[in-house]
């Protein structure tokens, strides 16, 4: 499967926790930042991207709590930020059960890497 066709099979089947944060950031909704889902970022591919701050969104499920997947997570992460991108991570139950703070946090990371008060 080709990597275009693969975010395609992934936005089709986006689990309930990505469904309710793309509802929450869609069309430019948090703060007027355009988030693109499943978006190809050198070569991996992000749950969420916002090209404006280079900020990518990862929703964590049950798998990432193994260890395994929690060794690939953070050398993803840290591959990812060499590269310059800055990557927050949300667990998909605190997606669905506290949107608001999610939303919060999201903000006051974004306004620190704006270096702005909100």
């Amino acid at each position: 499967m080709d990597a275009k066709s693969f975010r395609r099979m992934l936005r089709k089947e986006q689990t309930s926790a990505e469904s309710t944060f793309w509802n929450l950031v869609r069309a430019s909704r948090f703060n007027k930042l355009k988030f693109r889902r499943q978006h190809t970022v050198g070569q991996f591919v992000a749950d969420f991207y916002c090209a404006k701050l280079k900020l990518i969104i990862e929703l964590d499920g049950g798998v990432h709590h193994n260890l395994g997947q929690q060794l690939y997570d953070q050398e993803r992460d840290s591959i990812l930020t060499e590269m310059g991108y800055v990557v927050i991570r949300f667990e998909n139950d605190a997606v669905l059960k506290y949107p608001e703070t999610v939303l919060a946090y999201l903000e006051q990371r974004i306004a620190e890497l704006l270096h702005v008060e909100i």
